[in-house]
């Protein structure tokens, strides 16, 4: 996991709340002062939270599950994307499609109704198509990639989802609380720490701010995977080894059956000798 270093953050600018009058109360205990009218955060409180947050990130990323990323405001946009997909994980950095955790079934029709338009042109019957119907095969197939493209992979709800600005993504807050899915979210001076289940307060702005959390986020989830494929590894070579064990049992108690048998075989040769 990377190391999280107070002096980084401070130069992300990680620190930058929102103005004062804007504050959320709940958010007392993770400001440290206030400075022309902008409340500051307590860098030293965010890296703690930041190891915890990863922590447990790796953790539900060695377990096997997914973990899915949200952030439609547009300076979080393509940071999302790039950490997300470097890390093969979902993410949805376009408008949030309504149900997409409760009503999880429908929003798998919709992907499979994609991979349905994918397979009528890899057999020829996009061809056999007039032009009118092509054109609007065509504009589903771009509309559906647009909103549902980075979750075509996911054919189960999320082990957990991490937010980006949750009070713009509060649709997908409660649909995670209602489906009891573990939030993880970086959480500025303006919103309510209570909604969501680990937090990172930061500023959730800047870019250089979202770009650092995730970097780190990110890179603890790869470290996640990493485990599970050592886990994986070291289970396949101990099958395997109780496999060839097996064999070699196997073998030997044959060996064991044949040798009486050739034992009977030579006892009366020896007693016609003796005649």
């Amino acid at each position: 996991m990377e190391k999280v270093e107070v002096k980084e953050l401070l130069e992300a600018g990680v620190h930058f709340g929102h103005l004062t009058r804007k504050w959320n109360p709940n958010m007392a205990p993770y400001i440290y002062m206030e400075r022309n009218g902008i409340h500051i955060i307590n860098l030293y409180k965010t890296a703690a939270k930041i190891e915890e947050t990863s922590e447990a990130l790796a953790k539900i990323a060695a377990s096997g599950k997914k973990i899915l990323f949200v952030a439609t405001k547009k300076q979080a946009k393509d940071i999302v994307a790039e950490k997300a997909g470097a890390v093969n994980q979902p993410f949805i950095t376009e408008r949030w499609p309504g149900g997409m955790l409760t009503n999880f079934v429908t929003i798998r029709k919709a992907v499979k109704k994609m991979a349905a338009i994918d397979r009528m042109k890899k057999d020829g019957t996009f061809n056999s198509l007039s032009k009118k119907e092509r054109l609007q095969v065509n504009r589903l197939r771009a509309k559906l990639e647009k909103n549902l493209g980075s979750i075509s992979d996911m054919t189960r709800l999320p082990g957990a989802i991490f937010v980006v600005d949750i009070m713009r993504e509060h649709i997908a807050i409660k649909e995670a609380q209602k489906l009891n899915i573990p939030i993880f979210a970086m959480v500025d001076t303006n919103s309510d720490p209570r909604e969501v289940d680990y937090l990172i307060p930061s500023n959730d702005d800047a870019s250089k701010s979202i770009d650092k959390i995730l970097s780190i986020v990110t890179s603890a989830i790869a470290d996640g995977l990493n485990e599970r494929k050592a886990e994986r590894a070291e289970k396949d070579a101990k099958s395997q080894k109780g496999e060839t064990k097996k064999d070699a049992k196997k073998e030997e108690k044959t060996e064991a059956k044949a040798k009486p048998a050739k034992k009977a075989e030579e006892a009366p040769v020896a007693s016609q000798e003796e005649e």
